[in-house]
């Protein structure tokens, strides 16, 4: 993409404007601190389903959820049937009990349950590692989106949607956001499922497409391939510059190119490994030089500009052959010329794309240890989620946040029907977003490429419908961020400054210290965001959801069920889990990265560890909650003095009328937080 889509851009610009319009009128209506943290207390329960479905569904529910059911087909529908499921979870066990117990933030309710300011600090501090992890997807998303609108730099987009946001977060906080929020999440519902049916009136509906994937899937056959004549550049970044081609495959090499040719993937078991200078049939060149990669030395071959590689054949019986491709000297990324009709590099045959324990959850050979982790990250990690508990807060009473979780349930699942089927349509219609395995042009812009095909029929309209699905795109990373920005904000204004370093600030001092807290949290998520182009949308939210799962969902869960525990228990477990899960992605990023080369090797070698570090919950959740019981059994002092009147406040009846102000507008009042 070379020109500027100029109907995309209108649409974005409208949805851009209309978000900092009502960031300006809202902000007039800003009176208190409840309002910047909880929106007084009084939004409605449609209001605050729609506002908590459009912060929920993120940059990876728009984005991300279709481009990895194209990447990897079946195994990716655990994302949006766990996404919603999630907050079945929620709505059973935590959602009315946490609202009963009124507070501002998250942090609030540990303070206030456990008598303790000291795990109000240990609580914060997950705050803002959950919430920054969770907006370096978004982030991504704002990226993706700005490159294939207006053909920028990756890191434009990042911080054109930041400074938006961060500008809107600190004029009118929790209570701006939510109409702002409630209003995206119908512009992403009709952006998600108007072109669709569009499409499909052009291009043919969904079963037809699933017909032809589900064609026989002959050894060396697999769909899909190149509709014209592609030239795809890779960067020398890991892990983009990692290529599987398929057998059969016949390529040329635009500028020239270093490549590390490694072992082949047999179709089937009945054949075995071609060694590397039978791979490639069409010959490898005779330079060649070793070169120490990720922690060993490996042989990279020089191709020159004009090179072309065949791969070997299909009866050969090698499935894929994986090769990692490095520039030129003197060149800035490897230029590839795929011919029309070429088989596509790095897309799954179709008998795999089409079955459980598939491309995804099978890539390191335990698939059903991958699938239990990830169903458990995303289930329990939905119910551990700061930035979406905190919007409990906003209801009148326990009653009517138990109806609002609810009607998000059916929000999403109505939501949730479509991405599937924008994949499945872009593994035939768009397959060439296959040849890229990071960035912008990668399947995760599947929502934003797709539509332009219908230029071909009707001039304009696919560039109306990519303008439709940018401008929902758009609404999808920048009311997740609002969220989270929210989130982040009130755990240094609120938490931190508010509590622990001047508990006696006058209103406008808070509200200085909100608005000063919203900047350094959205510079914050842009200098992260500019970081992870090459790591895939949903991949990033799963990482967050599993350190949610592992630190808040066992402390919310136990704390809410369980009288006797302790403020030690509690906290032990959440620093336990917490840190075990971050430690086990962040080591996986590095790997990603190469930054780290024994790290690479190691996850390269035991690929049961690496199944472990990438998917950590199966292990991580299980022992922060073995901590919590343990800890808890063996400090009962801890446990205080109030439980009971806790627990009654967060289980009695709402007709009792017994729910707890743990943050109560009176005292607000008292120490002239509120303007008059």
């Amino acid at each position: 993409m070379t020109t500027i889509a100029w109907i995309p851009l209108i649409c974005v610009t409208f949805i851009v404007i209309g978000t900092i319009g009502l960031g300006f009128y809202v902000q007039r209506s800003v009176r208190s601190t409840a309002d910047l943290y909880v929106a007084s207390r009084s939004v409605s329960v449609p209001m605050n389903s729609a506002a908590i479905s459009g912060e929920y569904l993120s940059a990876a529910s728009f984005m991300g959820v279709a481009g990895m059911i194209m990447k990897f087909g079946y195994d990716a529908l655990w994302y949006p049937a766990l996404y919603a499921a999630g907050y079945l979870f929620l709505l059973l066990f935590i959602a009315s009990p946490l609202r009963r117990f009124g507070a501002y933030t998250i942090p609030d309710f540990a303070e206030g349950r456990f008598s303790s300011p000291v795990f109000r600090k240990i609580a914060v501090v997950f705050v803002l590692i959950i919430g920054l992890f969770y907006t370096m997807p978004q982030m991504k998303g704002a990226g993706v989106a700005l490159v294939n609108i207006l053909n920028t730099p990756y890191w434009v987009g990042v911080v054109l949607v930041g400074c938006v946001i961060t500008l809107n977060v600190a004029l009118g906080g929790m209570k701006g956001i939510t109409f702002v929020q409630a209003f995206q999440y119908w512009v992403k519902m009709f952006a998600i499922s108007l072109p669709i049916f569009i499409l499909f009136s052009v291009v043919g509906g969904y079963p037809g497409h699933m017909n032809e994937i589900a064609k026989s899937d002959e050894i060396g056959k697999p769909l899909p391939t190149f509709k014209e004549d592609t030239t795809v550049s890779y960067k020398p970044l890991a892990p983009t510059n990692e290529i599987t081609f398929p057998a059969g495959v016949t390529a040329t090499f635009g500028n020239g190119a270093e490549v590390v040719v490694a072992t082949a993937k047999p179709a089937n078991k009945d054949f075995l490994p071609l060694s590397a200078e039978n791979m490639i049939i069409s010959g490898l060149p005779d330079e060649k030089y070793a070169r120490e990669l990720a922690g060993k030395s490996q042989t990279l071959y020089r191709f020159s500009a004009g090179d072309t590689f065949t791969v070997s054949d299909p009866l050969a019986g090698v499935g894929s052959v994986k090769l990692t491709v490095f520039p030129a000297a003197g060149q800035e990324s490897v230029e590839i010329v795929y011919p029309k009709g070429a088989v596509v590099p790095n897309a799954p045959m179709n008998k795999a794309w089409m079955e459980p324990y598939g491309p995804f959850t099978n890539k390191y050979g335990h698939p059903l240890l991958y699938t239990y982790s990830l169903i458990l990250a995303l289930i329990c990690g939905t119910a551990g989620l700061p930035h979406i508990l905190v919007r409990f807060y906003t209801n009148p009473d326990g009653r009517t946040a138990k109806r609002t979780a609810f009607w998000v349930i059916i929000l999403l699942g109505c939501f949730y029907l479509f991405p599937p089927i924008w994949g499945t349509l872009g593994r035939n219609l768009v397959p060439h977003l296959y040849a890229v395995t990071g960035g912008a042009f990668s399947t995760d812009s599947v929502v934003l490429t797709m539509p332009r095909l219908l230029n071909n029929t009707v001039p304009y309209l696919g560039d109306l419908l990519s303008g439709i699905t940018s401008a929902g795109a758009f609404a999808g990373f920048m009311t997740t961020f609002s969220g989270l920005l929210v989130s982040i904000t009130g755990a240094l204004a609120h938490d931190i400054y508010g509590s622990m370093i001047n508990p006696k600030a006058s209103y406008k001092q808070r509200l200085r210290a909100f608005r000063v807290a919203a900047v350094i949290g959205g510079v914050t998520a842009i200098v992260l965001g500019t970081l992870v182009e090459n790591f895939d949308i949903n991949m990033m939210v799963g990482w967050a959801f599993a350190i949610a799962a592992a630190s808040y969902f066992p402390m919310l869960i136990v704390s809410v069920w369980w009288r006797g525990t302790s403020m030690m228990g509690a906290a032990i477990g959440m620093l336990g889990g917490g840190i075990a899960a971050l430690a086990a992605i962040v080591s996986v990023m590095l790997a990603d990265k190469m930054a780290i080369p024994a790290l690479s090797v190691y996850y390269a070698a035991h690929p049961v560890m690496r199944s472990l570090a990438e998917q950590p919950a199966i292990w991580a959740v299980p022992l922060a909650l073995l901590l919590i019981f343990v800890v808890s059994w063996l400090t009962p002092a801890g446990v205080p003095k109030d439980a009971s009147y806790k627990m009654l406040i967060l289980h009695a009846p709402e007709e009792l009328n017994l729910r707890e102000e743990y943050i109560k507008e009176s005292s607000l009042e008292k120490l002239g937080l509120r303007q008059v």
